[in-house]
């Protein structure tokens, strides 16, 4: 079974995100580990796509990888 790829992982968040967060601690842990892999920093997340596409949103989002060891940026 090969890794997930960084994309992949994000991709999954997304769909966490749709689904009241299922599971989003391990799909946080698969992204970590995708992005030390690919010897990537941060995460790059498309705040269109997120559920609460607000500024709290999006702090708490950051504070909630930061918490967990992922730097989340988001593209504008």
């Amino acid at each position: 079974m090969t890794e997930p790829t960084v994309a992949d992982a994000v991709n999954r968040i997304y769909e966490s995100l749709q689904t009241d967060n299922a599971d989003i601690d391990l799909h946080i842990a698969t992204l970590k580990a995708a992005l030390a892999q690919a010897g990537l920093k941060e995460a790059v997340f498309d705040p269109a796509r997120l559920v609460q596409n607000n500024r709290s949103g999006r702090k708490l989002m950051q504070a909630y990888f930061r918490q967990r060891g992922v730097a989340v940026k988001f593209t504008t």
